[in-house]
């Protein structure tokens, strides 16, 4: 089974994220798209985060009815921070079987140098890369890229979280039950 991965804090997850997850699975020649929701990324600072088992259970929520997409917890059970790498290499032991590609933005992309061991995971692992305006592309290292032009909105979790801070609705921009569930909870207030 071949596997396309999504890393991210998801914090929370919105449309945008999933638009980008369901045309990948659509598009692409992956069997299931797995959100990896990550506890700790080592770029980003983490005062902001929910729980992650919050954040889980949001992305739970959020593809409970497509069947592909699904989401895994694999890095709560890994050293902290995550690096892809190490998660890689976990995920292979664990699923010999499968074949694993990385989905990511071209603004991730841009910064692919920064992670560890980027060489090795270049050189191993196929990557889908979706455009972000205004990070085009120019170094590849030699990596396989497979360039996708999924759909975007102009959304962030910053966004959805300062418009809840706010005391604003963030309808329309996450799942229903998404929603529901942040507001019962008064997650990010």
């Amino acid at each position: 089974m071949h596997i396309g991965l999504y890393f991210g804090s998801f914090n929370p997850i919105h449309n945008g994220h999933l638009i980008i997850a369901n045309h990948v699975a659509e598009h692409c020649k992956v069997d299931k798209v797995w959100f990896v929701v990550s506890p700790h990324n080592p770029l980003k600072e983490s005062k902001s985060l929910l729980n992650e088992y919050d954040r889980l259970h949001l992305v739970k929520l959020a593809v409970q009815d497509n069947d592909k997409l699904s989401v895994s917890d694999i890095e709560f059970r890994l050293p902290r921070p995550s690096f892809t790498i190490d998660t890689l290499t976990y995920l292979q032991e664990q699923f010999p079987k499968h074949t694993f590609s990385i989905i990511m933005g071209s603004d991730s992309f841009q910064n692919i140098h920064r992670w560890k061991n980027y060489a090795q995971l270049l050189a191993h692992y196929p990557l889908i890369i979706y455009n972000r305006p205004g990070f085009a592309i120019r170094e590849t290292y030699g990596a396989q890229l497979n360039f996708v032009q999924a759909p975007l909105l102009e959304i962030s979790s910053t966004y959805l979280r300062d418009q809840i801070k706010t005391g604003k609705s963030i309808r329309y921009l996450a799942p229903d039950s998404v929603c529901a569930y942040i507001a019962e909870n008064r997650y990010y207030q």
